[in-house]
């Protein structure tokens, strides 16, 4: 059986990942022991490489145990960012493009005295980053229902989004918002803050799932973009997020005539390619 294969448009590393990357290699170039707070990206086989350069990643700051350290794409809290400096420790800031302007977005909120809401896992670096840039005035959250339960939540909120997260997802909720009773009177902020790089990524990783039996995301299993990426295409067909070619499954392939192939903006072009030539060689063998 002919079995067509077809890459997405756009995928392997995203602008904010090849940046950081870039960062931090020249760095590397530069100096030894090169230390990282935290994985630069959710991604095992680029921080594999990266540790085979001699970068180390360190989980807290007490761990740090040389006088330079690179944040991650994901950005750090003003705290967090504070403490580095004053233990004399310098700071290489490699926090995405997107991810800053949420920051700053954020910030401005705080500014004009808006309460900030962020569309978004509370749990992820980067949330922690943006509400850790206005010190504790702001709550993450996917469910407009979890509002209620704040106790005088103030009348002027400023809503903004994860940068990773699904348009469509971040507009329901912005309905959602507009339509309780909670919020009647409120003065309502709200800015886009979904990077424009993964937009674009998810509306291709959409398309080509429409013309598809199966879709593979290549990406960390820890990778919040990559999960979206199989959250939109299940939609449509049969979706599987894979870190590695080994993780292919030979059964997926049965029946299937065209398999697309997108990738979480973390993803090297290397590891894409190894899932690519393993789609081929079990291709070869299933009916």
């Amino acid at each position: 059986m002919s079995v067509k294969i077809k890459r997405a448009k756009g995928i392997g590393f995203c602008l904010g990942v090849r940046r950081a990357i870039d960062i931090l290699e020249r760095v590397t170039a530069e100096r030894d022991g090169v230390e990282t707070l935290g994985a630069i990206v959710h991604n095992q086989q680029v921080l594999r490489r990266l540790a085979e350069k001699g970068v180390i990643v360190v989980k807290d700051i007490a761990d740090i145990k040389g006088k330079v350290v690179v944040t991650s794409s994901h950005g750090v809290s003003l705290d967090v960012a504070e403490e580095i400096k004053n233990n004399g420790i310098e700071l290489i800031d490699t926090t995405c493009p997107f991810v800053k302007r949420a920051q700053v977005t954020a910030e401005r909120f705080a500014k004009d005295g808006f309460f900030t809401i962020v569309f978004g896992d509370a749990d992820h670096p980067e949330v922690k980053g943006i509400l850790g840039r206005i010190r504790g005035n702001g709550i993450a959250t996917l469910d407009v229902l979890s509002l209620v339960k704040i106790d005088s939540l103030p009348r002027r909120l400023g809503i903004l989004s994860q940068t990773t997260q699904i348009p469509a997802c971040f507009a329901e909720f912005i309905k959602n918002l507009m339509v309780s009773p909670l919020f009647k009177d409120a003065e309502l902020r709200v800015i886009d803050t979904i990077c424009h790089d993964i937009r674009q990524r998810q509306a291709t990783a959409f398309d080509l799932a429409k013309e598809s039996d199966l879709v593979l995301v290549v990406g960390g299993h820890t990778s919040a973009n990559s999960h979206h990426l199989v959250e939109l295409c299940s939609t449509i067909t049969q979706t599987y997020l894979v870190e590695t070619a080994d993780e292919i499954h030979d059964h997926w392939l049965k029946g299937k005539k065209r398999i697309g192939i997108t990738s979480g903006a973390s993803t090297d072009e290397d590891t894409i390619d190894e899932v690519v030539s393993q789609l081929e060689k079990l291709s070869l063998f299933i009916p």
